[in-house]
């Protein structure tokens, strides 16, 4: 599976941006799809992720209720729409196939496989 994100760039806070990870390679869709992102100076962190049908999602406590995740079967594309933006949202964006774990309020690394490279999103204050 190859992963490509796209998306980010400059946005004002409160300002909303969506994130887009297109999927490529053999049975892309019987993968979870996870968000992840690292700030400068600190550890990669799990925003998101939706399982291989769509139907199960999980949000990290930091973006619960602002971040939705879905799916586009029809394009090969998982996206990470972003609204309410904040400067502690800026980082490298990554998406990640494999499947959905969750601990500590966040979605966990452990069980994707796949890595794609990120996206930078810089929001302004």
């Amino acid at each position: 599976v190859q992963l490509q994100a796209s998306g980010g760039g400059l946005v004002q806070t409160g300002r909303s941006e969506r994130l887009s990870c297109a999927a490529s390679g053999a049975a892309w869709d019987t993968y979870a799809i996870g968000w992840f992102r690292q700030a400068p100076g600190k550890e990669r962190e799990g925003v998101a992720c939706i399982s291989s049908d769509g139907r199960t999602k999980y949000y990290g406590n930091s973006v619960k209720d602002r971040f939705t995740i879905y799916r586009d079967g029809a394009k090969h594309t998982v996206y990470l729409e972003m609204t309410s933006l904040k400067p502690e949202d800026s980082a490298v964006y990554y998406c990640a196939a494999g499947r959905c774990t969750y601990h500590n309020g966040r979605p966990g690394e452990s069980g994707m496989n796949y890595w794609g490279k990120g996206t930078l999103v810089t929001v302004s204050s």
